[in-house]
């Protein structure tokens, strides 16, 4: 099997894959469906790297998908494309509105395994498309997923993950996306759960017009460690990437936000702007973030800012002399806190599922 990467390597200096190393994998468990959420629309379920089968079937509109096997490059993309066993091949015809669609993986085993899906998603010109990815799972397992994207010209693909894996599970997650002139790729990730995880995105706008819009939240708390890093290469004039990642960190967590922008020559009027906050509960919680730019333009606007802080003492002391008890009055300032990050979430479905999920997170202690 391919090597894993090391800290030696600069992408990867905040994040050590050495405890995943030492981990003995057998085989892919046979493992029943989970329970599904409420959600008014399609359902595909991927239970321990596997597709449902009585799902696979065409979905309406002209939307279709299947199971798929790919091979590919990259690190661990490599032994993805090495061990991958399954996927979703998804495709929304042009000028088709294909709605919103649920992709629910659960991994669950008594002995560590692996589950390495690899999945595509492709939009034609002017399709849109809302996909929703939930992420749980139960024991020791390292969930190594890859998907790729293709959007076509004024394609929209919004893309709401929720990763709240066991926190004994590992979690690295690939996504590379083709963003063609006028389309727009819309991603938002929540990241509550695992022991390790890194969410790794590769986005190039090929198109004049071309937008990227990449969120995310992490809650970590005890020893977890989340990463979430992002490049954007901007290979054509008047596009647009906005980066921005809230991070809430207690205990001993450890937080990572790496944003790179790539400017090529000739991407002229580019706008492309990062922003990483971190909040810090514990003195003990630590927060790593690495902004990069990269221009070879010269009629740009690239912008970037970090800022990391612990719970305002002032506010929390007037919401308690107002009769609020300390985790209640906590709860509202990490939910204030929150708020921006959760505003591209705008699909009712999807944002239900984020506000319970992470419901009880702020309000222990």
């Amino acid at each position: 099997m391919t090597a894993l990467p090391t800290k030696k390597l600069e992408a990867w200096r905040y994040t050590d894959l050495r405890a995943l190393e030492r981990l003995s994998f057998g085989a892919v468990p046979a493992a029943a469906l989970p329970a599904l959420p409420e959600f008014a629309g399609p359902i595909v379920v991927f239970a321990n790297g596997r597709m449902s089968a009585p799902l696979a079937a065409p979905l309406g509109d002209g939307r279709e998908f299947a199971p798929v096997q790919e091979h590919g490059p990259q690190s661990l993309a490599h032994i993805n494309a090495e061990q991958a066993q399954d996927g979703l091949s998804l495709s929304v015809p042009a000028g088709i509105d294909g709605g919103a669609l649920l992709m629910l993986s659960h991994n669950a085993g008594e002995t560590p395994f692996a589950a390495h899906p690899r999945h595509r998603v492709t939009l034609g010109d002017n399709a849109r498309l809302t996909l929703i990815e939930l992420v749980k799972g139960e024991g020791v397992y390292w969930h190594n997923p890859v998907a790729d994207i293709a959007l076509h010209g004024g394609a929209v693909l919004t893309h709401i993950r929720l990763q709240q894996e066991s926190t004994a599970a590992f979690n690295t997650t690939l996504i590379r996306a083709n963003v063609a002139a006028g389309a727009a790729y819309e991603h938002f990730t929540a990241t509550i759960g695992a022991k390790l995880s890194r969410t790794e995105l590769h986005v190039s706008l090929l198109g004049e017009g071309a937008r990227a819009d990449l969120n995310a939240a992490q809650l970590l708390r005890g020893e977890q460690h989340g990463d979430f890093t992002a490049v954007v290469r901007h290979a054509a004039p008047n596009c647009a990437s906005r980066q921005t990642v809230k991070s809430v960190l207690a205990d001993d967590a450890h937080g990572v936000f790496q944003g790179r922008i790539e400017v090529a020559k000739g991407a002229q009027k580019t706008d492309g702007y990062q922003m990483s906050r971190a909040l810090l509960l514990s003195e003990r919680a630590t927060m790593d973030i690495k902004p990069e730019l990269e221009i070879f333009a010269d009629d740009v606007k690239c912008s970037h800012g970090a800022t990391i802080g612990a719970l305002d003492a002032e506010q929390l002391f007037y919401l308690r002399s107002r009769g609020i008890n300390e985790p209640e009055a906590r709860a509202m300032l990490i939910h204030a806190f929150l708020e921006e990050a959760f505003a591209p979430v705008t699909d009712e479905a999807a944002h239900k599922l984020l506000i319970e999920a992470i419901g009880t997170w702020w309000t222990t202690p």
